[in-house]
């Protein structure tokens, strides 16, 4: 039922919701309106595990249950140990903090100069404009601001943001996240990023998003209008697993990158989900597929009530090292720790390098074979070129 490889066809469909009109299941607002947002609703489609109720039961106090229509489609019901149903479904497990975890695991309150605005690297801000999103990820790092579950009363300021952007001439890099920015209207996307267009040092927009993956109708002819308007603006969305690869994913990537919206990948290593090496190269070669560069592999925040999905360090660098050679460059993401406490990305790699001397670095390729590179460049023979040689020879 699910696609496991490139060869398999993608799925596609209204599933459980075949009954809705087409022109009502395509319309976001209305998948929106219909999220799967109680146990009840859940134990109408599915069979529930106790390790899953309670999860469900205790995420008013944490981080909202919700889910979209066409997401819950793309879940295994009768496989507790479905990857995508461990992403959404909330788990006991959420409950239990370990002492290494953190509310607020990057740092990010103590470089907000202004609410929803995070000023870390010298040239860039993180400007949060929403607490919303279409459905909630039970690994998500803002689980203490998005949703609201934990009372933190997030009310972002645009104007405040912008100001603040508008009077730092160094910051020359925006990214917009939250929450998820295509939840907004597009009068309101529209107005706020012609705001940033007008300001002449910023250069660069981004924007965060898992809307294309959770709410594929979202991509609409008029919200590409708007990016075309004021590109480019670039995108990183977020697929975890090969099963979100659905044609609908397919549509809405080529309506953005059509639309001029270079697109990007950042994925979470999640235990269970993708930390396998053909799961996590299906995915990498889907999203190339679909027009989407792989670009970070995460190690899981350490956000609190996250144990249960994250996975050891080493299992992050031996899965790029499976990637290593064994397929495209374009198609390996680099893995990276969010320094917790703000130290922001630290990107870890596999060892490459077996010794360097004062002459030569000695290397191994993917296969553990050994190479050698001198360090300088080797002295140039001042001797004049053989007289065979023409001059076309010497150029070349």
């Amino acid at each position: 039922m699910y696609p496991q490889d490139h060869h398999t066809t993608w799925f596609s469909g209204q599933g459980l919701w075949a009954h809705v009109p087409a022109e009502k299941w395509q319309d976001w607002r209305w998948q929106l309106q219909n999220r799967i947002t109680r146990i009840e609703q859940l134990e109408e489609y599915m069979e529930l595990t106790p390790d899953e109720r309670a999860g469900c039961l205790f995420a008013s106090h944490k981080l909202a249950l919700a889910i979209t229509p066409y997401f819950f489609n793309l879940i295994d019901r009768e496989n507790p140990d479905c990857p995508v149903r461990k992403q959404v479904i909330p788990r006991s497990g959420e409950s239990r903090i370990s002492p290494d975890e953190l509310l607020d695991p990057v740092g990010e309150e103590n470089t907000m100069p202004v609410e929803g605005l995070v000023h870390r690297y010298p040239d860039r801000v993180l400007f949060l404009v929403t607490d919303r999103c279409a459905s909630y990820c039970r690994y998500c790092t803002r689980s203490r601001l998005v949703s609201n579950a934990q009372d933190y009363n997030f009310h972002p300021s645009y104007e405040k943001g912008l100001e603040y952007i508008r009077s730092h001439p160094e910051i020359r890099d925006v990214l917009l996240s939250g929450g998820d920015p295509l939840l907004l209207s597009d009068n309101r996307l529209d107005h706020l990023l012609g705001e940033l267009r007008a300001i002449p040092h910023v250069e660069f927009i981004r924007i965060g998003s898992r809307i294309p993956v959770f709410l594929p109708q979202r991509i609409t002819p008029a919200l590409a209008d708007i990016f075309r308007k004021h590109g480019p603006i670039w995108m990183s969305i977020h697929v975890n697993h090969p099963n979100e690869c659905t044609q609908e994913l397919r549509q809405a990537t080529e309506r953005l990158s059509f639309a001029g919206v270079p697109l990007g990948n950042q994925s979470v290593l999640l235990k269970g989900v993708n930390d396998r090496p053909e799961i996590l190269r299906s995915l990498v070669h889907r999203l190339l597929m679909m027009r989407v560069r792989p670009y970070y592999l995460y190690q899981c925040d350490l956000i609190t009530g996250s144990a249960h999905l994250r996975t050891d360090v080493q299992k992050g660098i031996d899965l790029i090292r499976s990637l290593r050679g064994h397929t495209t460059g374009y198609a390996i993401p680099q893995f990276v720790i969010d320094a917790p406490g703000g130290g922001g990305k630290v990107p870890l790699n596999p060892d490459y390098i077996k010794e360097i001397t004062d002459s030569e670095i000695v290397m191994r390729n993917f296969e553990g074979e050994t190479y050698r590179y001198p360090l300088q460049p080797s002295q140039v023979s001042s001797e004049p070129a053989p007289e065979w040689a023409t001059p076309e020879q010497i150029l070349l």
